[in-house]
């Protein structure tokens, strides 16, 4: 009974400081609104800057003009916000390990997306940069508000309005142009 009781409190106690790495991994700080931990923050945004620059130099091969301009964009502001996510990380104002390659996840996006040709890679580059952005700007938004890095959290306010933008325009590709209707 007494090692229930003990197990028990440990695992109540250890939730907490466990939850925010589980909590991001299953959405669930997203959902509540959480800002992630600061280990968290700087690896979802390494591996989202990678996948926005490997993606976006396929649609920039076998993507139409519009997925080609915005891809175009898309890899110059993702290499710009990852070198200054290292250099935050470089001048130790970030105690946080940047990862070298994709999770999983984001590998078989990328791979399916090597694969797809004409429509079946616009349909699915044009969904994966919609989805990407949305969790990008909540990811962002609930850092900038609630992080405990100052450095970082100063950063992600920063970078903020770019990704919004990003997200915008995201949910117009593949979406023809209005004819005598201004935007």
């Amino acid at each position: 009974m007494k090692r229930a009781v003990i197990a028990l409190a440990c695992v109540l106690f250890a939730g907490p400081a466990l939850a925010q790495s589980l909590g991001e991994k299953t959405g669930v700080n997203s959902a509540l609104g959480v800002a992630p931990a600061t280990a968290d923050f700087v690896k979802e945004v390494a591996i989202s800057d990678m996948f926005e620059i490997e993606s976006s130099k396929l649609a920039e091969q076998k993507g139409n003009a519009q997925e080609k301009s915005f891809a175009q964009q898309m890899v110059t502001d993702h290499t710009k916000t990852s070198t200054e996510l290292k250099g935050l990380v470089g001048d130790k104002k970030v105690d946080a390990t940047l990862p070298t390659a994709l999770d999983s996840s984001h590998q078989s996006k990328l791979d399916k997306l090597k694969s797809a040709t004409g429509k079946d890679f616009s349909s699915n580059y044009n969904s994966y940069q919609v989805s990407a952005h949305e969790d990008a700007v909540s990811l962002f938004e609930r850092y900038a508000k609630g992080g405990d890095n100052s450095a970082l959290k100063d950063w992600a306010g920063k970078t903020l309005p770019a990704l919004k933008h990003h997200l915008d325009m995201a949910k117009e590709l593949g979406k023809a142009p209005s004819v005598g209707q201004s935007k």
